[in-house]
């Protein structure tokens, strides 16, 4: 990298930019703040220059970076000013680090010179940031900037991937660098996964030959770890039946016979052995625990991840798998990993059929809702229409309750990398700030963003970023004029609720043209397609405010508590 003829004197905002660079950023998503006007100077002065995208709230910033990272599979730069803008990004960094997110984090600093005094914006950033990064501290030194940096990348992308905070003190990022400031040090290639233990993936080969009724769960890991082709041949060849997690969506395309995600409540209340890959045991696999139905015994349970610190410790495990996700799926699939495999598994004859029939089944018993007629328009339908609109290569962003569950269930991506949600976390108003990532990381393929009314009011002013920065995106906002999360549960548990309602019919699509974007208000469900055929041809930032029932709640197994 080199500056520009115009371009002033090397500063600690070239060295941080530099490093960036050499590390992969390709953009610079922020909210403008002087404490950290070198980085700016440094990106416009570069040669060639770094893309510039700022925002109207920090967390935009931050879930844009994140966005980038979890789409192009290499560390996002987020550039937040001292103070307020890194404690607006909290809850954003908090997201990336439940994801696995690699994004680094830029913040300002007051200066170490007038530290304890009072300084505007005087805040220790990292030790309110520690407990959600893989690690968060201070560069006090322009000539350590450049090294600190690349060392902020190449921890974020090393597995466990996650978010990695450096703020820099005021006079070192102001500061002149001389000319051999910063020179070294600046490509940190992230440390590969461990190679994993041959003989772990010999222990769950020999589980999986005992198993009747296995399932297999493919995790956002599975994506971020490149592993997707691997983990396809391995399920094909092995014949497993297979429910698709976050990013693991999409590895088996639609219809693919082994894809049994809409049968995954009679695949985990029925299985033998469940081999969980890239992804935590969490509340949405149910802590962990399956199997058990009908008298049967509980699953055996097989946890597989790309670090030891990522396996689960408060269930019991009947085997485990630490290290390289594509070397693990390579192993399984081994005749060394199971010698003697028979050429047909035994569940292939009766299990594997049991599941498809279910998932199918489930399929048939949703068509009706997805073309329903009635009025107020049922979620449901929204849905229907939209699959006929999605190319293959669409990012589709959920960012809400109730309505963007309906999504996780009935918006199957196409192809792996085509679906972004806020993860485990359940952060809402990730949804524009995904936008502007997704769109930036595929320029040419379709972006959907679906919001439900109460997370467009966390957001949406961020319309006014895609306008500016010329980001087309599909907006389709199921607006029930509730908190469906809460009102249905509190008037479950209390017979009535409170704060729990929304603007009836609330013009968002007003609020987007106001912001320079376009949009309309359907009402009736025959009016969905054709504003949907509007809103992608139109190539600006579009809302689909589409006015759904109210008394229609997500069918929920759990909370999650």
């Amino acid at each position: 990298m080199t500056e520009r003829n115009a371009g002033p004197a090397r500063h600690g905002g070239t060295l941080a930019l530099a490093a960036a660079r050499t590390n992969g950023a390709a953009a610079m998503f922020t909210l403008s703040g002087g404490h950290v006007f070198p980085l700016y100077d440094a990106a416009t002065h570069a040669d060639p220059p770094m893309r510039l995208v700022d925002v109207r709230h920090e967390q935009s910033a931050v879930f844009a970076a994140e966005a980038t990272a979890r789409l192009a599979r290499s560390p996002g730069l987020a550039v937040l000013t001292a103070g307020p803008g890194v404690t607006n990004g909290v809850s954003a960094i908090t997201t990336a680090y439940f994801n696995g997110s690699p994004v680094v984090i830029l913040g300002g600093r007051a200066p170490d010179y007038r530290w304890g005094s009072g300084s505007l914006q005087e805040f220790d950033h990292p030790e309110l940031l520690r407990p959600v990064t893989k690690r968060a501290w201070t560069e006090h030194e322009t000539a350590k900037i450049g090294a600190g940096v690349a060392e902020a990348f190449r921890l974020a992308a090393t597995p466990h991937r996650g978010p990695v905070f450096v703020d820099v003190a005021l006079e070192a990022l102001f500061g002149p660098a001389g000319p051999d400031a910063g020179d070294t040090a600046l490509d940190a290639a992230p440390a590969g996964p461990g190679s994993g233990d041959p003989a772990a993936t010999a222990r769950i080969a020999g589980l999986l030959a005992r198993a009747q009724r296995p399932v297999l769960v493919l995790g956002s890991d599975v994506w971020a770890g490149r592993a997707e082709q691997a983990a396809r041949t391995a399920a094909e060849e092995l014949r497993l039946p297979v429910i698709a997690n976050g990013q693991g969506r999409g590895i088996l395309p639609p219809g693919h016979e082994l894809l049994v995600t809409r049968a995954r409540a009679a695949a985990f209340r029925q299985a033998d052995l469940v081999v969980v890959v890239g992804t935590a045991l969490d509340f949405r696999l149910g802590y962990g625990t399956f199997g058990g139905a009908d008298g049967t015994e509980p699953a055996a349970v097989i946890h597989v991840m790309d670090a030891p610190d990522q396996l689960a410790g408060h269930t019991p495990l009947a085997a485990s798998y630490a290290g390289d996700l594509v070397a693990f799926f390579d192993g399984l699939i081994s005749p060394a990993s199971w010698p003697g495999r028979p050429a047909q598994v035994p569940w292939a004859a009766d299990w594997l059929p049991q599941l498809g029939a279910a998932a199918a089944a489930a399929v048939a018993a949703d068509s009706a809702l997805l073309t329903s007629a009635a009025s107020p328009i049922h979620p449901m339908r929204i849905y229907g229409e939209l699959a006929q609109f999605l190319d293959d290569d669409a990012v589709v962003i959920g960012d809400g309750g109730d309505f963007v569950s309906y999504a996780g269930k009935y918006i199957e991506p196409k192809r792996p990398g085509g679906w972004l949600d806020p993860g485990p976390y359940g952060c809402l108003g990730t949804g524009l700030g995904y936008a502007i990532g997704a769109r930036i990381s595929r320029p040419a393929a379709q972006i959907v963003l679906l919001l439900g009314d109460g997370a467009a009011g966390f957001s949406l002013m961020d319309v006014d970023s895609l306008v500016r920065h010329r980001l087309p995106v599909v907006m389709i906002c199921g607006n029930n004029g509730i908190w469906g999360l809460e009102k249905h549960p509190m008037q479950a548990l209390y017979g009535y609720d409170v704060v729990a309602d929304l603007q009836p019919q609330c013009r968002y699509d007003e609020v987007v043209r106001a912001l320079g974007g376009a949009g309309e208000m359907v009402t009736e469900p025959d009016g969905i397609a054709p504003a949907l055929d509007r809103a992608f041809r139109s190539g600006v930032p579009y809302l689909v405010n589409v006015i759904t029932d109210p008394a229609v709640a997500y069918p929920r197994s759990t909370t999650g508590i």
